[in-house]
C-alpha cells in the first residue's frame, strides 16, 4: 500500500479516525467516545483534555497493525463553534470546553437583538447574533476567568475553537482554519480576517486568538503527540459540516447536503456572501481561493433521540427502531432545549411536548422525537431555493423511516449516502488533493458513494396538514419562552 492519509473527525459525541489509501479506499477505522456534562440548565461542557485523549485513542485504534511512520499526511475535521480557553505557557485548559450547544450569552443576545450592533454582526459575519456561535461564549469565558482581559491581552491566555485547540496539541502551531473561524462571529467574510470593531465590542483581545489560515494550512507537523511520530504534516482542516459537503463534491452545481448529527446543518455553496433572513453566510473552505456557502443550522436533531434514550433508559438504537414501527398518534415534541435555530433563530423558545395522554407510550414518544428532526429540516429546506435533491449524511441517516419521512414531508428526493463517516472522508479527500494522491475529477467520480434515494409518497394536502400541526406547536413553544422571559425581566 502506498503511503496513506490519516483522517480524524473530532465530533461532539465521539472521535473517529480513518486510514485511506491512494485509491480512496478505507483500510482501517478507529473510534473513541466523548461525553458531555451539564453543570446547570442551559450549560453544556466537555473536558478539553478528554477530547485530546479521545483523538489519541481513535488514532491508536485506527493505526493498530500499521507503521505510523507510513502516514503521508493528516486531515482534521472538527466540531464547530465550541470554545476552549487555555494557558499559553503550559497548554493546560483554564476551564472546560464550552460546547456549541451551550446557552451562556443568551441574555446578552436578547438585549442586543434589533440593535444596530446586531445588524453590524450580520453584515460583517453573515451570521445572526445568536449564542450558538462562538463570540458570546468566548466573552463569557473571559468574564469568568479574566474579567479585566489582562492575561488575554498580554497573550498569556489563548482562546480558540476545537480546530485551534487540536492543531495546537498535535503540532504546536497556534492557528485556526478559516471556515471554523467564520463560525465565531468575529471574522469579516469579505476580508477573511478577524474584525477589530467586533473584537472590541465582544471584549475579545486579538492576542488571545490564533492566526487565520486556509483550509490547507500551514498547520505544522506532529510533535510529541502520542501514537504519532514527529514530523507528519497536518495538511487539511475543515469544520465537520464543511467536510461533509466536500465529501459530496459540493462544489458541483445544485449539491445541497443535510447532515443529521447531534444537530443538523443544511449547506450549499454560494458564489458570494449575500444570504438573507433565516440562512447564514459562511466560508466553506479555502484552497487557494475562498469558497462561500449558505447554511441553516438546527440545534437538536440526533441529540433529541439520545435525550429520549437517556430519559427512558434505553439504547438509542432501540429508540430509533421503536420510532420506525410506531405512530406518533398526534403527539408532537418540539426539542427547543436551547431555543430553536434556523429559520426561526429564537433562543428563548422552550421545549414542548403536546398531544399526549394517559395512553401515550414509548412508541409515540420515539416517533414524535423522530418526526421533530424531519420537521426542523423541512423548515429550513422551505426557505432555501432551487433544491431538487437533498444529500443526507450523518449518524441518524441509518433510520430508513426518517429518510422516507423527510422525503414525504419536504416533497423532494432524499439521497442517503452509505458512507458512515462522511466528515472524516471529506477531510481525507482534501488531504489527498494536497498530497497529490487524486484530483477533483477523481473525487467527483466517486462522490455519490453508493447513494440510496428516497422519493416522496405523500400528497400535497397531507404534507400541508402535517406542517400546520408542527408549526402550531412550534409557535406555542416560542410563546412559552416569550412569556417566561417577560416574567423574569
Amino acid at each position: 500500500m502506498e503511503r496513506p492519509v490519516l483522517a480524524v473527525d473530532q465530533g461532539t459525541s465521539s472521535t473517529k479516525a480513518l486510514l485511506v489509501d491512494s485509491t480512496g479506499r478505507i483500510v482501517a477505522r478507529g473510534e473513541a467516545p466523548l461525553s458531555q456534562s451539564h453543570p446547570a440548565p442551559g450549560l453544556v461542557e466537555q473536558d478539553a483534555l478528554a477530547l485530546l485523549d479521545s483523538v489519541r485513542a481513535a488514532v491508536a485504534a485506527c493505526l493498530e497493525g500499521t507503521d505510523p511512520r507510513s502516514v503521508a499526511g493528516i486531515g482534521l475535521s472538527t466540531q464547530r463553534e465550541s470554545v476552549v480557553l487555555w494557558e499559553t505557557a503550559t497548554g493546560r485548559p483554564v476551564a472546560p470546553l464550552v460546547s456549541w450547544q451551550d446557552r451562556r450569552g443568551t441574555e446578552r443576545a436578547a438585549r442586543l437583538a434589533g440593535t444596530p450592533f446586531a445588524d453590524l454582526v450580520r453584515r460583517r459575519t453573515g451570521l445572526p447574533l445568536d449564542p450558538m456561535f462562538s463570540a458570546l461564549r468566548m466573552a463569557a469565558l473571559l468574564d469568568e476567568h479574566d474579567p479585566a482581559r489582562q492575561r488575554a491581552g498580554r497573550g498569556e491566555l489563548r482562546l480558540g475553537t476545537v480546530d485551534s485547540w487540536l492543531v495546537g496539541a498535535m503540532t504546536g502551531a497556534f492557528v485556526t482554519e478559516i471556515g471554523n473561524a467564520s463560525r465565531t462571529q468575529l471574522l469579516d467574510l469579505n476580508t477573511g480576517a478577524f474584525d477589530d470593531e467586533l473584537l472590541e465590542a465582544f471584549g475579545i483581545p486579538r492576542r488571545a486568538l490564533a492566526d487565520v489560515v486556509a483550509s490547507t494550512g500551514p498547520f505544522g507537523q506532529t510533535q510529541g503527540f502520542a501514537h504519532l511520530p514527529d514530523g507528519i504534516p497536518v495538511v487539511a482542516v475543515l469544520g465537520d459540516s464543511h467536510a461533509a459537503l466536500f465529501a459530496h463534491a459540493g462544489w458541483r452545481p445544485g449539491v445541497t447536503k443535510a447532515t443529521y448529527g447531534t444537530g443538523s446543518s443544511v449547506m450549499t455553496l454560494a458564489a458570494s456572501p449575500g444570504a438573507a433572513g433565516a440562512i447564514c453566510d459562511t466560508i466553506a473552505w479555502s484552497t487557494g481561493r475562498t469558497s462561500y456557502a449558505q447554511e441553516a443550522n438546527i440545534r437538536s436533531s440526533g441529540r433529541t433521540l439520545t435525550w429520549l434514550a437517556d430519559l427512558l433508559q434505553a439504547p438509542v438504537e432501540q429508540i430509533v427502531e421503536l420510532a420506525a414501527g410506531s405512530s406518533a398518534d398526534g403527539v408532537t415534541l418540539v426539542p427547543a432545549f436551547g431555543g430553536v435555530g434556523a429559520p426561526w433563530w429564537d433562543p428563548r423558545a422552550q421545549p414542548l411536548l403536546a398531544g399526549f395522554s394517559l395512553g401515550t407510550g414509548r412508541g409515540q414518544l420515539a416517533r414524535a422525537a423522530l418526526e421533530s428532526v424531519a420537521h426542523q429540516v423541512d423548515d429550513v429546506l422551505g426557505v432555501m431555493s432551487g433544491i431538487e435533491r437533498v444529500m443526507a449524511d450523518g449518524g441518524l441517516t441509518r433510520s430508513t423511516a426518517l429518510m422516507q419521512l423527510q422525503a414525504d414531508l419536504s416533497g423532494v428526493d432524499v439521497a442517503r449516502t452509505r458512507h458512515p463517516d462522511l466528515s472524516a472522508a471529506g477531510v481525507a479527500d482534501l488531504a489527498g488533493l494536497v498530497l497529490g494522491l487524486w484530483t477533483t475529477s477523481d473525487l467527483e467520480e466517486r462522490a455519490d458513494r453508493g447513494l440510496e434515494v428516497f422519493t416522496p409518497a405523500w400528497s400535497e394536502d397531507r404534507r400541508k396538514a402535517a406542517a400546520a400541526r408542527w408549526h402550531e406547536r412550534l409557535l406555542a413553544a416560542r410563546e412559552l419562552g416569550a412569556r417566561g422571559n417577560e416574567r423574569t425581566s
